[in-house]
C-alpha cells in the first residue's frame, strides 16, 4: 500500500478528495531513463504514460528553477529571508503582479533553451522516429500551499483537436514534488477511456461546425472541457484507481493525450511552493494544431 507523510483520504481536489478507500489508490509506475527508446515505446503503449526516473540531470533543472523563482523575488510571492531555489511561499500574492511576471519568463530565452534542451528533442526525435517539434503554447504552473482550486480531471487532446492525436505531453516537476505538493495523478488504463470518450465526442458533434467541433467548450462538453472535478466520484464510476507518486527533481512523465490526469492541493508542510511545466512534442510531419503556435496566455481559452 502507498505510504507518505499525507494520508491518501487527504488529498484532494478541488475541495474534493480523490477517493473514499484505499483500493482507489495506487503507484505510478516509474520506468528507468536508461531504458531503450524500444522498451520506452512499448511501456507508453501499454499504459498510456512512462514515468521516465532521472531524465534530466539535477543542476538541469535547479538552474531553470533558480531562474524562475529569481524573477519573483520582488513581487511579494516568496517569503523574505529564504533563497529564491526554495520556493517558500509568502502567504500573500497580488496576482496582477505575478501573472505579468509569469508571462514574461514563459516568453523568454531561458525557458525556451531550456524546453529545447538537447536531451529532450534528441529524445523525441527516437521516441517518435522522426524530426520533432514543439509546440509554442507551453505551459509553466505553480500552485502555492493551501490553494483549493487545481488543474480538474481531463485528457489533453481535448484542448488539440485541430491537430494530430499523436502528441506527447511532458510534464515535468521542476523540483522534488511529494505526493502531498499536489503532482499529477492518473486515472488507471484511462487511455482507453478517453479514446471512447473522443469517439463518442466526434459522433456527437456531427452537426457541428468546423470551429465548433475543434473547441474543447461546445455543448457536446462539459464545461471548460473537464472530464470531471469531483475525483473520487470519478474513479468509482469508471472502476479505477488514481496512480499518485513521489516525483524527484529529473524526473518527466510522458503521458498520451487520451490518458485522463489531474492536480490535486498542495498540502506542504514546508510551505513550498509547487513548481512544474507541461510542454507537448510531436512529429514535424503531422498535422499540427494552429491553435498550439502561439505563446500561452492566461486568457486564451485553451
Amino acid at each position: 500500500m502507498y505510504t507518505s507523510s499525507v494520508s491518501f483520504l487527504e488529498l484532494s481536489s478541488n475541495g474534493y478528495p480523490i477517493a473514499k478507500g484505499e483500493h482507489r489508490i495506487g503507484k505510478l509506475i516509474p520506468t528507468k531513463a536508461t531504458e531503450s527508446i524500444n522498451i520506452i515505446r512499448d511501456i507508453y503503449k501499454a499504459q498510456g504514460y512512462v514515468w521516465l526516473k532521472g531524465f534530466f540531470e539535477k543542476e538541469t533543472i535547479l538552474e531553470f528553477r533558480r531562474h524562475f523563482f529569481t524573477s519573483f523575488q520582488n513581487s511579494g510571492l516568496l517569503k523574505t529571508g529564504t533563497k529564491p531555489e526554495e520556493g517558500i511561499f509568502s502567504s500573500q500574492e497580488d496576482k496582477r503582479v505575478t501573472n505579468k511576471i509569469l508571462m514574461e519568463v514563459v516568453r523568454s530565452a531561458a525557458y525556451e533553451s531550456f524546453c529545447l534542451h538537447p536531451k529532450l528533442w534528441q529524445f523525441y526525435d527516437a521516441f517518435l522516429s522522426g524530426s520533432s517539434y514543439l509546440h509554442k503554447r507551453k505551459i509553466i504552473r505553480y500552485m502555492n500551499p493551501g490553494d483549493t482550486s487545481t488543474t480538474p480531471a481531463h485528457y489533453d487532446l481535448i484542448y488539440l483537436r485541430a491537430g494530430t492525436d499523436k502528441v506527447c505531453s511532458s510534464w515535468i516537476p521542476l523540483g522534488d514534488t511529494p505526493v502531498e505538493m499536489g503532482g499529477l495523478v492518473y486515472l488507471e488504463n484511462s487511455d482507453a477511456l478517453g479514446r471512447k470518450m473522443e469517439a463518442e465526442f466526434s459522433a456527437n458533434n456531427g452537426n457541428l461546425t468546423p470551429e465548433e467541433r475543434i473547441s474543447a467548450y461546445n455543448k457536446n462538453m462539459t464545461q471548460g472541457g473537464w472530464v470531471g472535478k469531483d475525483l473520487a466520484d470519478m474513479v468509482e464510476r469508471f472502476d479505477s484507481r488514481w496512480l499518485i507518486a513521489d516525483y524527484e527533481m529529473g524526473d518527466m512523465v510522458i503521458h498520451s493525450p487520451y490518458m485522463i490526469h489531474a492536480a490535486t492541493q498542495n498540502r506542504d508542510e514546508q510551505n513550498r511552493i509547487r513548481l512544474s511545466t507541461d510542454i507537448r512534442y510531436q512529429n514535424v510531419r503531422d498535422e499540427i494544431d494552429a491553435r498550439w503556435q502561439n505563446h500561452w496566455s492566461l486568457d486564451d481559452m485553451l
